[in-house]
């Protein structure tokens, strides 16, 4: 049995570097590169998350890219929560959404950490996680606005805590929703100017 891994500031540490290391894997750069559809920074709004993959033209590719950066998310709070305490467990999805957004192996210049954001909710709590889903999923098909979804589900995801009576973990829900606000907030610009750039729409 693997004992816990949290003693003290070196523990917080570990979680930090585990977290932040497995989120910066750009997993869209990647699979652009892989299945030959140029360089991501060179496409659309040179995001390198699945809305601007989609842009490409290629379903699969942003189908991949959106499992796979949420999938990053879940993997490092499935991995702190069966070996680290509280503060560890959000600590490491906190580094894995700034992995996402800041990885080294791109400059420091990553995505918006949407489905990052989506992936440690579904870990951290599955029904909060389901309900941002669904919040994205609604307000998208109205809209079509993916930028406009994901501010709405990041925005509700602490009040979906609270309500679901996960107090502890709200304050890390509005860090995350405050940083995605932030990371859009050139879309937020776009969406009062009515210029931004709808689901499937090629720049």
């Amino acid at each position: 049995m693997i004992p816990e891994i949290t003693t003290g500031a070196g523990g917080l540490i570990l979680w930090a570097a585990i977290g932040y290391l497995i989120g910066s894997i750009p997993f869209g750069v990647l699979t652009a590169k892989y299945m030959n559809l140029g360089n991501l920074r060179d496409i659309g709004s040179g995001n390198i998350g699945a809305t601007n993959v989609l842009r490409t033209g290629n379903k699969k590719a942003a189908a991949l890219t959106l499992l796979l950066d949420a999938g990053k998310g879940a993997v490092v709070v499935i991995l702190a929560l069966a070996f680290a305490n509280e503060d560890a467990i959000q600590l490491a999805a906190l580094c894995a959404f700034l992995g996402h957004c800041f990885p080294v192996w791109l400059g420091f210049k990553g995505g918006k950490g949407v489905a990052t954001h989506l992936g440690i909710m579904w870990a951290l709590i599955w029904q909060v996680g389901a309900l941002c889903c669904l919040t994205w999923l609604i307000v998208a098909a109205i809209s079509r606005y993916s930028s406009l979804a994901a501010l709405m589900a990041a925005g509700m995801a602490p009040g979906f805590m609270i309500f679901l009576g996960y107090d502890t973990v709200a304050g890390l829900g509005v860090v995350l929703a405050v940083l995605i606000y932030w990371r859009h907030r050139a879309n937020i610009k776009r969406l009062r100017s009515g210029s931004e750039t709808k689901i499937g729409q090629k720049t």
